[in-house]
């Protein structure tokens, strides 16, 4: 992606967001601590671009020009991470042949700093996915899956912390639930554990416990749902919980052009962002703090 073209492109899908009540207007000078978090979700093993005559996605994604820009961005702010909200799994003949074998390599090599997982990352069993996690030199983090009798067993994290130029960073994940959508014996005794109570016990962990000073839930519960009103979302988790900062989000291949804000349960706001499918998007949530760890934020959606 040339420069002039990425610049336009971050320019005209940014828009400007505010956390605890200030605006970097109000930071006065005092806002030069800045972390960038880029995000994926749904890549469904689309490791090539779309062929130029694609009637919806026409040369678009890519992982070699993801890693060019990822690249591109880490080069402008070194306190960046690299995330992704599952479904990493199934829809291209890669994932038929090599199993998620080149699918993890891939993200390792463009060193993603986390990921959760969704629900077609157990398409080939809870065995397959076990067997491809030496591929993964990145952390796996579920809080809501219990993998006890399991091969997953100990091999994921109920959340990560990062610290970035003095910035601490929680980072916990939320699964969708596998009931329904996933056969049984593809992950067999793992159990699924409320949502809502799960995040907000990981976040007054990340919060209160281990003093983090930015939250950040992944999720692969699904942005929203018109028809079936009663099913956990990313925006009820928001709406009904507190601590979080930032949730990013998968599973219904939501393309938002920007970040939803909602109020959590004290009126404090939350960042609620997807960006699509396949790879053909990135998201860009740029936040700032001042002397205070006060933050503000800025959001966009980056198109590959």
């Amino acid at each position: 992606m040339k420069r002039r073209d990425f610049l336009k492109n971050t320019a005209a899908a940014s828009t400007f967001l505010t956390l605890g009540g200030l605006s970097l207007q109000s930071f006065g000078k005092d806002y030069s601590t800045k972390i960038t978090i880029l995000h994926t979700n749904d890549t469904h093993s689309h490791i090539e671009p779309f062929e130029a005559g694609h009637s919806k996605y026409a040369d678009k994604g890519g992982v070699a020009r993801r890693a060019t820009l990822v690249e591109s961005i880490r080069k402008e702010n070194p306190n960046t991470l690299l995330l992704d909200a599952g479904d990493i799994f199934q829809g291209t003949p890669f994932f038929n042949y090599f199993g998620g074998e080149l699918e993890f390599k891939l993200m390792s090599m463009l060193k993603y700093d986390a990921s959760t997982l969704g629900n077609h990352d157990f398409d080939n069993g809870i065995d397959g996915l076990y067997k491809q996690l030496p591929h993964a030199k990145f952390p796996f983090v579920i809080s809501n899956y219990d993998f006890t009798n399991t091969v997953m067993d100990t091999h994921t994290e109920p959340y990560k912390i990062f610290v970035k130029d003095g910035i601490k960073i929680g980072i916990f994940g939320l699964g969708v639930q596998l009931k329904g959508l996933v056969d049984p014996k593809n992950y067999k005794e793992t159990k699924y554990l409320d949502p809502i109570g799960v995040a907000q016990d990981m976040s007054r962990v990340l919060k209160e416990e281990q003093k983090c000073d930015l939250v950040i839930c992944l999720s692969h519960l699904g942005y929203d749902y018109e028809i079936h009103k009663d099913k956990v979302c990313d925006l009820k988790v928001a709406a009904q919980t507190k601590d979080i900062d930032l949730i990013i989000g998968g599973h219904t291949h939501t393309f938002l052009p920007k970040p939803t804000v909602v109020k959590n349960s004290v009126g404090e706001d939350v960042l609620v962002n997807q960006v699509g499918c396949y790879g053909i998007n990135v998201g860009r949530i740029d936040f700032y703090f001042d002397a205070d760890k006060n933050k503000a934020s800025t959001g966009t959606v980056i198109s590959v």
